[in-house]
C-alpha cells in the first residue's frame, strides 16, 4: 500500500521559514500563516500551496504575514499574481493580507497599487472580520451535529439532491451524491464523532466539504487487484479537485465539481 501525499497542509525550507494552512469549517475561508525569512524555496512551495487553496475555490484566503519577513519585499510579484488567478475564478475569490503596514513588503504593494486589487490589514482580527461571511447564505447549505451512525450518510446524500435542485444543477447529483456518501461513511467509519456535512455552490460547480473532530486526515492507499473501488478512491475517481485539511478542533475532507457550465481558472 502506498500513502497520498495530502493536497496541501504545510511547507518550508531548510533554514526554519514555513507555511501552514488552517480552514474555518463555517465560513469557507482559508487563513494560510507564513513565518520566517524569504527565500526561493519557500516562495515556491508557498506558491504552490497557494494555487492548490485555489482549487477549493474557497469564499476567501487570509494570508497571515505578521511573522513573515520579506526585508526586499521579493514576494510582492507572487502575491500579485496569485490575487490575478483568484479574482479570474468564477466566482472571483477574495483575496487579502494581514500585514503591518510598516513592513516593506506593505510599503512596495502600495506602490504598485495594490491597494485597488486586494487588501492589507494590519492585524488578522481586522481581516478576519473584514472578510467572513462574505459568502450568501443563499450559496450554501449545511448539517451540522450529524452522529456517526450509517443513517447519517443517507441524510448528508439528500442534502445534495436538495442542492441540485435548488441550483438547477441536475447533471451533478449522481457524483455527488457518490461523493458525500464516500466523505461521510469514512468518518462514521474511522472517526466515530460528531459529523458536520455543507453544499456549496462555486458558480456553476459544487464544493462539498464534510468534518469531524478526528484529528488524523485520511490517507488514500493504492488498492489491491480486482478489489472493488470505495471512500477516497470514489472522491479522487469523481471530484474535480479534493483535499483535507485540519481545524481548530479536528479536520475537513472536501470536494469540487466542476460542470461544462463553469468557467476554468
Amino acid at each position: 500500500m502506498m500513502e497520498a501525499a495530502p493536497p496541501y497542509l504545510f511547507g518550508g525550507d531548510d533554514r526554519g521559514a514555513c507555511f501552514s494552512v488552517t480552514c474555518d469549517a463555517e465560513s469557507g475561508l482559508l487563513e494560510i500563516s507564513v513565518r520566517g525569512r524569504f527565500s526561493l524555496r519557500l516562495s515556491m512551495e508557498l506558491y504552490g500551496g497557494l494555487r492548490k487553496c485555489l482549487a477549493e475555490h474557497p469564499t476567501a484566503i487570509i494570508a497571515d504575514l505578521a511573522a513573515f519577513d520579506d526585508p526586499y519585499a521579493v514576494s510582492a510579484a507572487m502575491w500579485l499574481s496569485i490575487n490575478r488567478t483568484a479574482a479570474a475564478m468564477y466566482p472571483p475569490v477574495r483575496l487579502a493580507l494581514a500585514l503591518s503596514p510598516t513592513a516593506p513588503l506593505a510599503g512596495r504593494l502600495r506602490r504598485l497599487g495594490a491597494g485597488h486589487f486586494f487588501p492589507a490589514y494590519p492585524d488578522l482580527d481586522q481581516a478576519r472580520a473584514a472578510l467572513t461571511g462574505t459568502a450568501p447564505l443563499t450559496e450554501r447549505l449545511c448539517l451540522s451535529h450529524l452522529p456517526p451512525e450509517p443513517s447519517s450518510v443517507e441524510v448528508a446524500s439528500e442534502l445534495v439532491d436538495i442542492a441540485c435542485d435548488s441550483w438547477r444543477m441536475p447533471e451533478l447529483v449522481a457524483p455527488s451524491r457518490a461523493i458525500m456518501s464516500a466523505l461521510v461513511g469514512n468518518a462514521v467509519e474511522h472517526a466515530g464523532t460528531d459529523i458536520g456535512a455543507a453544499v456549496w455552490r462555486r458558480g456553476a460547480g459544487l464544493h462539498l466539504s464534510v468534518r469531524d473532530r478526528d484529528p488524523r486526515l485520511p490517507r488514500l492507499l493504492h488498492r489491491q487487484a480486482g478489489e472493488p473501488g470505495h471512500g477516497l478512491h470514489t472522491v479522487d475517481g469523481k471530484s474535480t479537485a479534493w483535499g483535507a485539511m485540519a481545524t481548530s478542533d479536528g479536520k475537513m475532507v472536501w470536494a469540487t465539481l466542476r460542470t461544462r457550465r463553469q468557467r476554468p481558472f
